[in-house]
């Protein structure tokens, strides 16, 4: 396994899967606006790794996720409209990185999981999480105002009616709450949830790269009003896959009833 410390955000590419794991540790790893543009840095490194096929975020320790942003700095680094305008232009650049990258993204929860960290969770393909995790969007506590893509990731996956609730209340969501309302894809016990992750993301990683980035491709354009999809880009990943080297060994492996070794090309 390599390891290279970006600031308080840590990105480690072990195989096929490039980590992510927010350290700060004494404040529940709260983002701070290096940890950020840390996950910005990240994100766009394994976004240009060949080797890496699936991307996992994950909380240093077993307290949190991340629970949310670190508003010990807000009086210095977010007092003002300058800048409030600026960390949230690079806060809003590092979760639209994790949302547009072209490869699978597992959020791995572990204990609090709550404002900028359900944002973090939210912007990933998918949300797994261990028994015990706890989930809330505390910004009616706290008087600040909520942009208007972060409401929309939250109605993409929960619904309108849930994301009314987890917004007005303001409280805290169990695990098993979050799974009723579409928040979290599985709850496994705490003790197993990296190696279930870990071997989750072996199984996405092994199959045809080009046809899980389509996915990802299609499934956004799908969530898309009409008017806004991108008919011809559907066209052509979809044109992508079948004019590829994979969909040859894709075939030629089932026909000789053996795993197929995938490349992306």
């Amino acid at each position: 396994m390599t390891a290279a410390a970006v600031k308080t955000t840590i990105a480690q590419k072990d195989g096929a899967i490039g980590w992510i794991t927010f350290d700060n540790q004494a404040r529940r790893n709260a983002m701070s606006l290096a940890m950020w543009q840390g996950l910005f840095d990240a994100v766009t490194a394994f976004a240009g790794d060949p080797e890496v096929r699936v991307i996992v975020l994950k909380g240093a320790g077993d307290k949190a996720f991340v629970s949310g942003a670190d508003i010990s700095e807000f009086e210095e680094k977010r007092s003002s409209e300058q800048t409030v305008r600026a960390y949230d232009e690079v806060a809003h650049a590092a979760t639209e990185a994790l949302s547009a990258v072209n490869k699978p993204t597992i959020a791995m929860i572990r204990g609090y999981c709550v404002g900028g960290g359900c944002s973090i969770a939210l912007s990933c393909d998918m949300r797994i999480a261990s028994e015990g995790s706890i989930f809330a969007v505390p910004a009616a506590k706290l008087g600040l105002g909520y942009a208007f893509e972060g409401v929309r990731k939250l109605v993409d996956v929960v619904g309108p009616s849930f994301a009314r609730e987890i917004f007005y209340t303001a409280r805290q969501f169990s695990g098993e709450e979050a799974v009723t309302m579409g928040l979290v894809n599985r709850l496994v016990p705490a003790g197993g949830l990296e190696s279930y992750v870990r071997d989750y993301a072996a199984t996405i990683a092994a199959n045809a790269p080009l046809t899980v980035a389509s996915i990802k491709t299609l499934v956004a354009q799908a969530i898309k009003d009409e008017s806004e999809r991108d008919a011809q880009l559907c066209r052509d990943v979809v044109a992508r896959c079948f004019a590829s080297a994979d969909y040859v060994e894709g075939r030629t492996a089932f026909m000789e009833k053996r795993k197929p070794k995938f490349q992306g090309r």
